[in-house]
């Protein structure tokens, strides 16, 4: 009898083989052809390390590195946002002219590297130059900025910071500054929203072309630049609050009003965006996030925290969501919306993580799944790239109006 069941199982089981092979090679081929963008990599802290080689494959086992060329080759990423990004420390005079030389210093880091390496990568500025360096076999470097801390008081360092490349702008990161309020600070609001050099700080961004980042700011903060930009805006790294109750990710209707604005959510890959943690690791790791923001932190504490919060990870790795989880975030976008309001900004290096995707050579698991889902090779080019390219060139054009 067990003979017999066993017979009469195996055509079904070739069957499903069959169906998976025919998903993973026409995923395959989709994902090859479309423009592949992360809108949020946090690699150039790894950059600023002493000894690390962006041109050299690493091993996300052997040194938590999730980004550099050659994996991003292998993963068929075709372009990526490195951040320029400065955790929020004193808003002195002093503090903020250091926060500008260390944000200069990043800038020129990244630069290097890419004149280094002509035959990996090139500067992208524009969605003309990312297709142009597909087309040519190289990686696609675009740069955005973290938290806007390294402008200061003063809005000409936003056009020193376009000059040398940068096309978007977290407002805020975990903490309050002097544009806006952030999603995280533990003491709360502090302007209700934008603050009176914010706002001149999004109508200077909207007459230059740098795409406005809500992503880390208050949901106070997110309605008053929707309803003071003239350009559509990005979130650059959130997920769904819907499916996730942080305050980093993006409500229902903040997601349908930045649909209305034209703008796109990117989604984020941070475990805790995508899928609440146990109780137990949730408090561990806010505990020691919570140190970590200490503005007078020694360069040898922040690193053992940092290792402590690596070890954190590992313990709780079993509890990790899926590819399939992050991708629901997708799909929730688009059911609120369309497809025409989602991208893709996993925050490697900088806490993204999933099961089935480590670092950035595995990406081809999203478009797996996309295909699974059943979408599109349109959408999926949307998806992957083709919003947030959309978004770039409307900014610019309207910048030119401005």
């Amino acid at each position: 009898m067990k003979k017999i069941l066993l017979l009469l199982t195996l055509p079904f089981l070739a069957s499903a083989q069959d169906a998976q092979d025919q998903i993973i090679e026409k995923a395959a081929k989709i994902h090859k052809r479309v423009l592949t963008i992360d809108t949020h990599a946090d690699v150039p802290i790894n950059m600023m390390k002493d000894g690390f080689d962006i041109s050299v494959e690493h091993d996300y086992e052997k040194d938590g590195s999730q980004i550099d060329f050659p994996r991003m080759k292998k993963g068929g990423m075709d372009a990526m946002f490195f951040a320029v990004y400065l955790g929020q420390g004193k808003r002195t005079p002093e503090a903020n002219a250091e926060a500008k030389k260390n944000a200069l210093a990043i800038f020129d880091k990244i630069h290097e590297a890419v004149k280094l390496h002509p035959d990996m990568a090139g500067i992208a500025t524009t969605s003309k130059e990312a297709y142009r360096l597909k087309k040519d076999g190289k990686r696609a470097v675009f740069f955005g900025m973290e938290n806007g801390w390294p402008i200061g008081d003063d809005l000409k360092n936003l056009k020193l910071y376009y000059d040398r490349g940068l096309r978007y702008i977290t407002l805020s990161h975990s903490l309050n500054n002097d544009i806006c309020d952030s999603s995280m600070d533990p003491d709360g609001p502090e302007h209700n929203g934008l603050s009176k050099f914010g706002e001149t700080v999004v109508q200077e961004m909207n007459r230059l072309g740098i795409m406005v980042d809500i992503s880390h700011v208050s949901d106070s903060t997110f309605y008053d630049v929707i309803t003071l930009t003239k350009s559509p805006v990005i979130a650059s790294h959130s997920s769904c609050r819907a499916l996730c109750n942080v305050p980093r990710n993006m409500t229902d209707d903040m997601i349908r009003t930045l649909a209305k604005n034209g703008g796109v959510i990117q989604i984020n890959f941070v475990p805790g965006f995508v899928k609440r943690p146990s109780e137990q690791q949730e408090l561990s790791m806010k505990a020691l996030r919570m140190k970590l923001r200490q503005t007078d932190l020694s360069e040898q504490d922040r690193q053992v925290l940092q290792e402590e919060m690596k070890a954190s990870s590992k313990k709780y790795e079993h509890d990790l969501p899926t590819v399939k989880d992050a991708v629901d975030h997708i799909e929730h976008v688009i059911r609120l919306t369309s497809a025409d309001h989602v991208g893709i900004g996993m925050d490697l290096d900088g806490g993204g993580k999933v099961q089935g995707l480590h670092d950035v050579s595995q990406i081809g698991a999203i478009t797996e799944e996309l295909v699974r889902r059943g979408y599109s090779e349109k959408d999926i080019a949307k998806i992957w790239g083709g919003n947030v390219m959309r978004v770039l060139d409307q900014v610019e054009k309207i910048a030119k109006t401005l």
